[in-house]
This record gives C-alpha cells, sequence and structure tokens, in this order.
C-alpha cells in the first residue's frame, strides 16, 4: 500500500539543505525546488534569465551548503576548450608530459553564462556531462560523484550570445525559466542585503548522503500507469495528430527524445520525495514536464510566425493527454 513517507534522515536532508538556501536567497521557490531535483537525480540544469536575477548567487549556495568540490567557470567568447577540460604540460624535473586537470574536475560546476562562449567550449562539455569522464591527451579520467553541471545563460535575444547546440541542450534535464521576484520578495531582498555584509551558510550535507537519497529516489514507486502515462505524453510530442492534436503537427518539427521518458520518471520520483511521499502521482509528472519538454519539443517557422512557443505546445499536449 503507498503511503507517505515518515521524516527520515533524507527528507530531514533536503529541509536543511533549502533552508540553508534561504538564508541568503529571497523568494525564487521554484528555481531551488528544481536545483534540488537535479542535486537529487544527478540531472544538470539550464537556468535562464536576464542579468541580476540571483542565479549564480543560488547555485553558488546550494554548492556551499554541500561539503563537496565547487568550481565556477565563467564563460567569454575567447574561452578555450582546455581552459575548461585541462591540457598536456610538459614536466621540465621528469621531461615527460602530464596532465594539468581543468576546472570540470569537481563535484558542481557553474557554468556561468555559457551561451556567451562559442559552440567548440560549449561541445567540451558533452563527455563530461554524459559520459562523468574526460579525455585529455588520449587519457581518460572518471569524474568523482556526485557530478552535476549546473548552467546559466542570458536570454538569447540579448548581444553577444551564441544559441546553444541542440545535442547539448538535450544533456541538460531542466531548462528553468528565471523570473522576477514579487514586490514583497524585493523588499526583503533590500533589507538584507542594506548592511552589507556577506550572509554565512552551513554545509548541511555530505556527497554521501547525497548518493543515499539517490538511491531512495530510484526505488520510490512508478505505477505502470503512470508509466504509460509519461510515455503518452512524450509521443504526443512526436506524433501529435494521433494523440489528437492534429492543430500542432505542423508546429513541431522534433518532439522530444527518449531522454525525455526517463528524465520525466527520474524528476516525477525526485518531486514525490520533495513531498513526502514514496509513490508517484501523475500531477508529479505534470509539475515537472514544462521544464524536462520545453528545451527537447523544437518548433518550426510557421510556429515562430504564429508565435507558438514550445511551452503552450507541451500545456496543450498535457491537457489533451488523458491522467490515469
Amino acid at each position: 500500500m503507498a503511503t507517505r513517507l515518515a521524516p527520515t534522515t533524507d527528507t530531514v536532508l533536503v529541509q536543511r539543505i533549502v533552508e540553508q538556501v534561504g538564508r541568503r536567497v529571497v523568494g525564487q521557490d521554484y528555481m531551488v525546488e528544481r536545483l534540488m531535483i537535479g542535486l537529487l537525480t544527478g540531472g544538470h540544469v539550464l537556468l535562464e534569465g536576464v542579468p541580476g536575477l540571483a542565479k549564480t548567487l543560488t547555485v553558488k549556495t546550494l554548492a556551499e551548503t554541500i561539503s563537496t568540490t565547487f568550481q565556477r567557470i565563467q564563460f567569454t567568447p575567447d574561452l578555450l576548450p582546455a581552459d575548461v577540460l585541462g591540457t598536456m604540460i610538459f614536466d621540465q624535473s621528469t621531461g615527460e608530459f602530464r596532465a594539468k586537470k581543468g576546472p570540470i574536475f569537481a563535484n558542481i560546476i557553474l557554468a556561468d553564462e555559457i551561451n556567451r562562449a562559442p559552440a567548440k567550449v560549449q561541445a567540451a562539455l558533452l563527455e563530461a556531462m554524459q559520459e562523468k569522464q574526460v579525455t585529455i591527451g588520449g587519457t581518460t579520467y572518471k569524474l568523482d560523484e556526485p557530478f552535476l553541471v549546473l548552467a546559466t545563460q542570458n536570454p538569447i535575444e540579448q548581444e553577444g550570445t551564441y544559441q546553444l547546440p541542440e545535442a547539448q541542450v538535450d544533456r541538460f534535464m531542466l531548462k528553468l525559466r528565471v523570473g522576477y521576484p514579487t514586490r514583497e520578495e524585493e523588499k526583503e531582498i533590500m533589507r538584507r542585503m542594506a548592511g552589507g555584509e556577506p550572509i554565512v551558510v552551513s554545509h548541511a550535507a555530505t556527497p554521501e548522503q547525497i548518493m543515499e537519497a539517490r538511491r531512495r529516489i530510484a526505488e520510490l514507486y512508478l505505477d505502470d500507469r503512470v508509466m504509460d502515462y509519461i510515455v503518452d505524453i512524450v509521443h504526443a510530442t512526436r506524433r501529435p495528430a494521433e494523440a489528437g492534436l492534429p492543430d500542432l503537427a505542423p508546429l513541431i518539427e522534433y518532439g522530444a527524445s527518449p531522454r525525455a521518458t526517463i528524465f520525466l520518471a527520474q524528476g516525477a520520483r525526485a518531486h514525490a520525495f520533495l513531498r513526502g511521499r514514496n509513490f508517484v502521482t501523475p500531477d508529479d509528472v505534470k509539475a515537472v514536464a514544462p521544464d524536462i519538454l520545453r528545451h527537447r519539443v523544437l518548433t518550426t517557422y510557421e510556429a515562430e510566425a504564429e508565435e507558438v512557443t514550445s511551452d503552450q505546445i507541451v500545456q496543450r499536449v498535457l491537457g489533451k493527454i488523458e491522467t490515469p
């Protein structure tokens, strides 16, 4: 019988992390929760929003709450792949070449303003994000777990930005749209920043505790009917006419990949876990679906002409597919 989880070490752990992040970041509950979903599933997260919305601060604070290694990489137009991954250098003392590892060799990576670097640098992250390994000078090095890339980007309409390649974007489990704070939240931000003193946060978790929480989440009950629901949603983005949405067919260039199906199941499990349940409901799937699908449903020129976004298409699909 599916029941709610009693307070456990894992759920208390999550509460402690969120509490520490909340000491420094006002509001942005949606962003913090989605970052927790990424952390608890090992899924990389891409945050999009105009400068000044605390994207970098939130990611940095989350990393500080975990007793682990953290690297911030500022992406710029002149950045090279070797600046991210590392390179071979000549050691005069031994007369041999040795690998000098780059900043990618950390548990949590903040790829700041990732779309300000050209495609060759963005592509350098592909192997690290998917295979959890890096190749330098013909030698492959495994990355330590947990390994998580949390990237921020400015809207692509801004000057000096590059569109992320589809293969790169698909590596991100979640793509978040970060909005402005409310009036009250902005007032609280002013209060906290008035003193000018840095707000200290404490370590609330270890890498071992995060990995144990991931194992527990992977074991959460997922009913066959919910699995079918997930598959129906993803297939509706590929063949909308078969799902009863023929008017969407000319608007979708490519539907979501099988990776979306996997991430929907993982994200729904984490969403249920954060709410203290040991079973997944269709509402968990609906909650995470927009963040998992918005960057995987590619629209046509016709959709752009009609000003139809991938978010609107996803909402249409979610509204059409019958909930079990």
